[in-house]
C-alpha cells in the first residue's frame, strides 16, 4: 500500500530570481566544473560581463576593455556609455532589466535575454558594480546576489563606462582555478570578431587587424597549411578557409554576434553545405561531400537579428532566419559563397588547383579505404558496443546522433578492475566508460587505415562518433584514466598519440584529459585524507595525531568503488591535454614516439624519478 503525501499550498513556493540562479545554475551557465575545461562555468560568467563590454564597442563606445584576474578575484573595465546610473541596481538584480529588449539600442547584440550578469552576481560570493557617465558615478556592492551597499551617486572625474568586479563562489565552484589558455583564447576570439577592439589581460594587450584570417593563423601551424588561408567579408558575414596537410577531418570555428557557437547550429550546417555546392559548380565535378570537406579547417561568423540559440550558454544557434528583411541563414550563407568563394578561385587558380589535388586524394584514399570502412562499420555493431567496450550515460543511450551535453564524459580505462570501479561509481546520467583490452596499438606513423583495421580504435572511433566531423562528437570530455604507474603512463602516452595522429582537433579545441587519481590514502579513526602527491602526504601526517594507516593506490583497481565516487564527482581533478601553438604535430609525435635522442632521454629521465621516488616509498 503507498503512503498519500499531501499536497497542499504549503507545498507551493515561489523562488526569487537569485535562489532560483543558485538552486539550478546550469540553467543559466551550462555546467560547473573547477576551471580545467574551457566550458566551465567560471570563464562562462566573465564571457557574460565582456559581452555587454563588447556590446558597447559594437555600439561604437569604447575601443578598450580592461581584464584582470587576481588569484579568483575577476575585475573588467569597459570605457562604454556606462549604465545608467538610474538603474545600476536593476540591471544586474531584476529579471527582465536591460537595455537589450530595445532593438534600436542593441540591434545584433550578443546577449538579449537580460539574464547574463545577474547570474554572476547570484554566483558570486562579491560582486560589485560601478558606472561613471556624465561625471558621476555609481555603486552597488553584492553578496551572493543580495545587495549589501547602494551607494549614492557622487561626482567623479574618471572616464565613463562600467567596472565589474567579482569572485565566484566557492560554494558553486568547488576547488576552482583560473587558467589563463581558457581566458586568452576567449580574449583572442573577442579581438578576432571584432577588428579595432584592444583587450588588455593583466597586462598584455590583445588586438586583430584581420578578423577570422588571424584567427586560422593563431590555430594552425603555418608549416602544416595547404595553400594561403582565403579570406572573404561581407555584409554580416565573414568566412576564413584553408586545408590541412596532415588533418584527417574538418574543423570549424563558427561565431554568431560574436558569440563562439562550439557545437555549431543552423550558419555551420549551411556553411559546409554550401561550400560543398559552390565548389562543385566552380569545377563542374559531382565530387563526393565527403572528399570536398576532407582536411578542411574554416571559421565563419554571421551577425543576425535577436539570435535563437539552443541553450543559456549560446553554443549552439537555431535560427533559420537572418532578419532585417534579408533571406534565410541558409539562402544567405549559400548566396555569399557561391558569389565570393566562386570569384575568388576564378582570380587565384594557384589555390583552385590545390583545392582540386586535395579532393582527389582523398577521393582516392576514401576508395581505397571504402571496403575496409564498411567491415569495420559492421565489426562495430557485431561487438555490441553498448554493452561490451561501452557502458554509455543514459543522456546518450542508443542514439549516436543525440546533440552532446557540456557535463557528457568518456572515461578510456585499460582492464577490467580499474573500468569495474569506474562503472560502479560513475554518474550514470553523463559518464560513460570504454574498456581498452591491453595497451593500445602504437599508431605513430601509420595512415588512417589502422583505424578501421585496429579493433580497439574502430570501436572508439565509433563509440566517440568522430569518424567524419567533430560536430557529431558524442562527448563533451574524453577523459584518459589509467593507473599512475609507468604502465599507465605509456597507455597515456599511445592514447595521445592516436588523437595527435588521426584526430588532433578533437585536442585544440580542449575535449581530451587525464583524470587525476589519488596516490596515497592516509587516515586515522576521525579522518581521512586523499593524496594525489607526496607534497600532500606529508601536509596530511602534519593534520594526524598518534600513528596514521597509510595506503599507496598503485592501480585504479584498488580504489573501491565507494571511494571512486569521489574522485569522478563534484571533486574530480582532470588536466587538459593542450597543444603548445609553436611545436607542429609531427614534432610532437617525432619527439614522443620517434627514435631515441638525447633530449627525449632526459626528458623520459626527468618524469620517471618521481615514479622512482613513489617506488622508494613502497619498498
Amino acid at each position: 500500500m503507498t503512503q498519500n503525501t499531501q499536497y497542499t499550498e504549503d507545498n507551493i513556493r515561489s523562488l526569487d530570481w537569485k535562489e532560483h540562479i543558485r538552486m539550478r545554475p546550469g540553467m543559466y551557465i551550462g555546467k560547473l566544473g573547477d576551471g580545467s575545461s574551457p566550458d566551465d562555468g567560471i570563464y562562462i560568467l566573465i564571457k557574460e560581463v565582456l559581452d555587454n563590454c563588447i556590446d558597447e564597442f559594437v555600439m561604437g563606445a569604447g575601443k578598450t576593455i580592461e581584464l584582470k584576474i587576481q588569484e579568483n578575484k575577476v575585475i573588467v573595465r569597459d570605457y562604454g556609455r556606462g549604465i545608467p546610473l538610474g538603474k545600476v541596481v536593476d540591471v544586474v538584480s531584476k529579471m527582465n532589466t536591460g537595455g537589450k529588449y530595445d532593438s534600436r539600442a542593441f540591434k545584433k547584440s550578443v546577449g538579449l535575454n537580460g539574464v547574463g550578469t545577474k547570474a554572476v552576481n547570484a554566483l558570486s560570493s562579491s560582486f560589485v558594480v560601478e558606472s561613471v557617465r556624465e561625471d558621476k558615478i555609481k555603486r552597488a556592492s553584492f553578496e551572493l546576489g543580495s545587495l549589501i551597499e547602494d551607494t549614492p551617486e557622487e561626482s567623479s572625474k574618471a572616464r565613463r563606462g562600467t567596472k565589474v568586479s567579482f569572485i565566484p563562489d566557492v560554494s558553486i565552484f568547488k576547488n576552482y582555478k583560473f587558467r589563463n589558455e581558457y581566458v586568452v583564447k576567449m580574449i583572442k576570439n573577442y579581438v578576432y570578431l571584432n577588428p579595432g577592439l584592444t583587450i588588455d589581460f593583466n597586462g598584455e594587450r590583445y588586438v586583430s587587424e584581420n578578423g577570422l584570417k588571424d584567427l586560422l593563423e593563431d590555430r594552425i601551424n603555418e608549416n602544416d597549411v595547404l595553400y594561403p588561408i582565403i579570406h572573404l567579408k561581407g555584409n554580416d558575414i565573414e568566412v576564413a578557409l584553408t586545408h590541412s596537410k596532415s588533418q584527417y577531418s574538418e574543423e570549424y570555428h563558427s561565431f554568431v554576434n560574436g558569440q563562439n557557437t562550439t557545437q555549431g547550429g543552423t550558419h555551420q550546417a549551411a556553411f559546409r553545405e554550401a561550400y560543398v555546392k559552390t565548389i562543385r559548380e566552380f569545377f563542374g565535378k559531382t565530387y563526393d561531400a565527403s572528399d570536398i570537406r576532407k582536411s578542411i579547417i574554416a571559421a565563419i561568423s554571421i551577425k543576425v537579428m535577436e539570435p535563437v540559440f539552443e541553450s543559456q550558454t549560446k553554443t549552439k544557434l537555431g535560427s533559420t532566419e537572418m532578419g532585417d528583411g534579408l533571406p534565410s541563414v541558409r539562402a544567405y550563407i549559400h548566396d555569399f559563397l557561391g558569389t565570393q568563394l566562386d570569384n575568388f578561385l576564378h582570380k587565384n587558380p594557384v589555390q583552385a588547383e590545390a583545392i582540386q589535388r586535395k579532393i582527389m586524394q582523398a577521393e582516392k584514399e576514401r576508395k581505397e579505404l571504402s571496403g575496409i570502412r564498411k567491415l569495420a562499420r559492421e565489426r562495430a555493431k557485431k561487438a555490441s558496443l553498448h554493452n561490451k567496450k561501452l557502458r554509455d550515460c543514459r543522456v546518450h543511450f542508443g542514439d549516436l546522433k543525440k546533440d552532446r551535453r557540456l557535463d557528457s564524459t568518456l572515461f578510456i580505462t585499460e582492464g577490467d578492475s580499474a573500468s569495474g570501479s569506474i562503472t560502479k561509481s560513475r554518474d550514470v546520467n553523463t559518464q560513460a566508460v570504454f574498456s581498452l583490452r591491453g595497451k593500445p596499438l602504437n599508431t605513430y606513423g601509420m595512415t588512417k587505415k589502422i583505424v578501421y583495421e585496429n579493433e580497439e580504435f574502430n570501436l572508439l572511433q565509433a563509440a566517440l562518433n568522430i569518424e567524419d566531423s567533430m560536430e557529431d562528437l558524442r562527448y563533451n570530455n574524453i577523459v584518459i584514466a589509467t593507473d599512475a604507474d609507468v604502465d599507465g603512463m605509456h597507455i597515456r602516452l599511445l592514447l595521445i598519440t592516436f588523437f595527435l595522429q588521426f584526430f588532433p582537433e578533437l585536442i585544440k579545441e580542449g575535449h581530451l584529459y587525464i583524470l587525476q587519481t589519488p596516490l596515497f590514502r592516509v587516515r586515522d579513526k576521525s579522518q581521512t585524507f586523499y593524496c594525489y602527491s607526496e607534497a600532500e602526504r606529508i601536509e596530511a601526517l602534519d593534520k594526524l595525531k598518534g600513528k596514521p594507516e597509510i595506503t599507496r593506490f598503485k592501480g585504479l583497481g584498488e580504489i573501491s568503488p565507494d571511494e571512486f565516487k569521489h574522485f569522478i564527482g563534484d571533486d574530480i581533478r582532470i588536466d587538459p591535454v593542450m597543444l603548445d601553438k609553436g611545436t607542429t604535430i609531427e614534432q610532437l609525435l617525432e619527439f614522443y614516439m620517434g627514435k631515441n635522442t638525447p633530449d627525449r632521454q632526459e626528458f623520459i629521465i626527468d618524469n620517471l624519478k618521481v615514479e622512482l621516488d613513489l617506488a622508494e616509498l613502497d619498498a
